[in-house]
């Protein structure tokens, strides 16, 4: 049991190769710099996707209405919890990591792997979601000139084995005598009764493999694996790219907001809170997703020019930014049409068309551009993740080999972008956002503990950052983390359960067995510089 919570001594920590040779990254980001790369990582799928069904609501699960305003503060609050502890650790611990240099410094070896293993979730299965959303939006985007795609290659498999199931028993609008998963799924997704009748005749007559259509999301699968090829080549994204394209996000959203609110009707937003509380709470869990990024900014610590303070205000800033704009989109868009007709994987864009197509089609390219980045950013981070559990042994070497010509991680890069292309062809983005809020949420809650633990174990340590009323907040971060997993469907508690165990397997097998913290052998230390000549040198140079 002293193993499995062996921790890591913060002294022993330091930025990997950051050496006097300059073998290490480059500190180079400023407070505003880590500020844009938070927003960059932010606004994405989330706002321009899940806001539709999360106002709407979906079977079993009851929509927000205009109260979804409500639903982005709560939302909001529980992540300004989360950000305070983050920033507390950005500013002591100023190294790559995030999460999981976190935990291994303060809950031990064990909880760090779970949490490495955890934030899978939030980069790999959030970037599928992410890839659905970009598809429905390129789709749209598409058929503004007049060019269709077949519904078989824009959709998942489980969606048009629901329509091709359900869709001829829509009568009047609803899906009448239909029931269960398939009813839940297409709701989730925005797919109303009508469309369902309308596809149902094309999907009975796709080919079929095991019993189920062959339906595949093309476009998702194919920016994903050009994304991967882009990063295996070497792509390198500099801090005055994000710039260029977070002002390119922001203006889409101020776009928006700036056209549907001329067609703004009052009486759209009465009754305000249709469904109570508990359509206010199962809405902020799905729109969560709309704030995952912000912690990405930790990732960066390296390459802060002054980490202990510039870190707090990239993460706070960048949360508090995109607070505001998510509260004045959900006023708007709930002002435009009522909220039950708001279930669309393009919400932003559907509220517009008809109204003004032409600002519709802008929406749809600035949401395709505003994704695409977001796709790079995190398909990016995911290989890290594996990069620094291989350098603790927690996975085998291979996940730590970087490409001789492009010295990229091409490895776990590779096997990243086919393990989301693949899954973002297969699953309706209702599917990822679920499953991805509850691993985000897990982390956050173990950061908060994170930091209650340092405070007891090591209270005199320099905290260049201080959270808030310790211990209140991180309690509160918690408290309301938690209350949002209770609000996610329970599917995704046990996919997430199932995850976890897969997990734990993997860690008894081989991460407790190889871990660096009880390797005999003369081997370089995580966090010290080795021979210059040795592949574990040269593995850093690369990285």
């Amino acid at each position: 049991m002293r193993a499995l919570f062996q921790r890591k001594p913060i002294d022993q920590l330091r930025p990997v190769g950051g050496d006097e040779h300059g073998h290490g990254l480059k500190r180079v980001l400023s407070a505003l710099d880590l500020t844009l790369l938070g927003i960059g990582a932010v606004i994405g799928a989330g706002i321009f996707a899940t806001v539709g069904t999360a106002a709407a609501g979906a079977a079993g699960r009851p929509g927000a209405g205009p109260a979804l305003i409500l639903s982005f503060v709560l939302a909001g609050t529980a992540c300004a919890f989360a950000a305070l502890c983050y920033a507390e650790f950005a500013s002591m611990i100023p190294v790559s990591g995030s999460a999981y240099t976190y935990a291994y410094t303060t809950l031990g070896e064990f909880v760090a792997w779970m949490i490495g293993w955890d934030l899978i979730l939030e980069y790999a299965i959030g970037n599928v979601g992410v890839a659905v959303s970009w598809s429905d939006y390129f789709t749209n985007l598409l058929a503004g000139f007049d060019l269709h795609l077949p519904d078989w290659m824009t959709m998942d498999f489980r969606t048009a084995a629901c329509i091709e199931k359900i869709g001829p028993l829509v009568r009047d609008g609803a899906f009448a005598g239909a029931s269960g998963s398939c009813a839940e799924a297409l709701s989730s997704v925005g797919v109303q009764p009508d469309v369902a009748a309308r596809l149902a005749p094309s999907m009975a007559a796709l080919p079929h493999v095991f019993g189920a259509p062959t339906a595949f999301d093309i476009p998702a699968f194919v920016i994903v694996m050009l994304i991967t090829i882009l990063l295996v080549i070497g792509v390198k994204e500099s801090a005055r790219f994000n710039s260029v394209i977070v002002v390119l996000k922001i203006a889409i959203v101020l776009f928006f907001i700036a056209v549907a609110t001329t067609f703004v009707r009052p009486e759209n937003w009465t009754p305000f809170m249709p469904n109570g509380w508990g359509g206010v709470g199962a809405a902020a869990a799905i729109i969560f997703f709309a704030y995952i990024g912000f912690d990405a900014v930790s990732t960066t610590a390296e390459e802060a020019k002054n980490p202990q303070r510039d870190m707090p205000r990239g993460i706070i800033g960048s949360l508090a930014i995109c607070t505001v704009l998510y509260i004045v989109v959900a006023a708007v868009l709930t002002g435009v049409v009522p909220w039950s007709e708001l279930g669309s994987a393009d919400p932003l864009a559907m509220v517009l068309e008809g109204r003004a197509d032409w600002a519709a089609g802008i929406v749809s390219f600035g949401a395709v551009i505003a994704m695409t980045s977001v796709l790079l950013v995190f398909q990016l981070g995911q290989p890290r993740i594996f990069f620094s559990m291989a350098r603790d042994g927690q996975l085998p070497p291979w996940a730590a080999k970087v490409h001789p010509r492009f010295h990229t991680p091409y490895v776990t890069t590779i096997l990243a972008g086919v393990f989301v292309a693949v899954f973002a062809g297969l699953l309706n983005i209702a599917e990822a956002v679920a499953l991805t809020n509850i691993g985000t949420l897990f982390a956050f809650i173990l950061v908060s503990i994170g930091i209650l633990v340092l405070r007891v174990r090591e209270p005199d340590r320099p905290r260049p950052f201080r959270v808030p009323l310790s211990p209140v907040t991180p309690i509160l971060a918690v408290i309301f983390c938690s209350y949002l997993i209770y609000k996610l469907p329970d599917s995704s508690k046990w996919r997430f359960v199932i995850w976890l165990v897969i997990g734990m397997v993997i860690y008894f097998l081989y991460g407790f067995r190889h871990s660096g913290l009880r390797r005999t052998e003369p081997v370089p230390a995580m966090f010290e510089e080795a021979d210059p000549d040795d592949s574990a040198a040269r593995t850093k140079r690369g990285r």
